[in-house]
């Protein structure tokens, strides 16, 4: 009888696997792993090394999240047939059992992040909102908050556009966050508004001042060659690099900038010595952007989109930084709270990115 409530127990779990194998098309995943494999047995596979560079990726990435999915489900499968057979030692298929528990309960994490573009790089940007000179040092604020949150999870920063506020802060900055897991699928819980309630240290008075800044997170998407652009949509301005970034950028018209005129949407990057480059760089964020937006407006065609609106203000912040007159970091969209801001503003973000993970899984 024990065999066969253990029987039961394997069905019912084996169920789960499958539902959640199937939500993170697992499938398809081996599929194009395959298809990879094959393509790398190719003699001519190395010729165009950009191409062969992704498809490594690519398989690595692939490997990564099905081989430990595929394992559970034959041991399961095993466990099953020997469970079944009615003759076998309960004891050790017992402790077999809660093996491959224990393994779905740390695999289901996975689940959090089934979202078509959540493991790939991502770009962050930030605007300063309302709340002048505050609201620029406020974003400058938000900017380390990042780096050092990369800096605590192994993740690769790269400064690709900085605009300087004319006192303190800054007006706008892109950063491109890389190498890592589900970068995106972690970070789009930063996607939104900030607001931050403190004493002004640039005011004579040091009166309470409230700041806001608007935090735009988007995937770097690998073929954003996929979304189609009509060229004279595009308005493309070149001029001189300020800031850091050596001699060779100071002194040369190598920043570019580029608008898309029926969305409103505008890319500027200045990192790279090279203009072809920046403009390379430009494009490829513009076409992620586009991408995202096209996806989350449902929209067949790139003319039915609506560039974004929402505008860094009182009233669309999803989460209150209070340094005074008390200490609380809130979201407004979980209720989750911290009392120390210090460390979440060090980069100690990673309680809110999973209170939100959960509470858009129903956890």
């Amino acid at each position: 009888m024990a065999l066969a409530d253990l029987h039961k127990e394997i069905l019912e779990l084996q169920a789960q696997v499958k539902a959640a194998t199937n939500k993170l098309e697992i499938e398809p995943k081996l599929a194009e792993l395959k298809s990879i494999e094959l393509d790398m047995q190719s003699p001519n596979f190395w010729s165009d090394n950009e191409r062969a560079q992704k498809q490594a990726k690519q398989k690595s990435l692939l490997e990564e999240s099905t081989i430990a999915w595929v394992g559970l489900l034959s041991s399961l499968s095993t466990l099953e047939t020997l469970a079944k057979e009615g003759d076998n030692d309960e004891t050790e298929l017992r402790q077999l059992f809660e093996q491959d528990q224990a393994q779905f309960e740390s695999l289901k994490l996975e689940l959090r992040f089934a979202g078509p573009y959540d493991n790939f790089e991502v770009v962050l940007s930030i605007f300063a909102g309302a709340g002048g000179t505050d609201a620029q040092d406020w974003a400058e604020m938000l900017l380390r908050m990042y780096v050092r949150w990369a800096e605590k999870e192994g993740l690769k920063s790269e400064l690709l556009e900085e605009s300087r506020g004319d006192e303190a802060g800054i007006k706008s900055v892109s950063l491109k966050i890389s190498n890592g897991k589900h970068i995106f699928g972690r970070l789009k819980a930063e996607h939104g508004v900030h607001r931050l309630v403190r004493l002004s240290p640039f005011n004579a008075d040091n009166l309470r001042q409230t700041s806001f800044a608007k935090v735009d997170v988007i995937p770097l998407i690998d073929e954003p060659d996929k979304v189609q652009i009509n060229p004279d949509d595009l308005k493309i301005d070149v001029y001189r690099s300020g800031g850091k970034g050596g001699q060779s950028v100071n002194t040369t018209d190598s920043a570019v900038r580029i608008t898309h005129l029926p969305t409103g949407i505008v890319v500027a990057i200045q990192n790279e010595r090279s203009q072809i480059q920046n403009k390379d760089t430009a494009m490829q964020i513009l076409l992620s952007r586009l991408a995202q937006l096209q996806a989350e407006q449902h929209a067949e065609k790139l003319s039915d989109l609506k560039g974004p609106n929402v505008s860094a203000e009182w009233g669309n912040q999803i989460r209150n930084y209070v340094l005074h007159p008390y200490k609380l970091v809130k979201d407004t969209r979980t209720g989750h709270e911290s009392s120390d801001p210090d460390k979440v503003l060090d980069g100690g973000l990673n309680e809110f990115i999973d209170a939100y993970l959960a509470e858009n899984l129903g956890e």
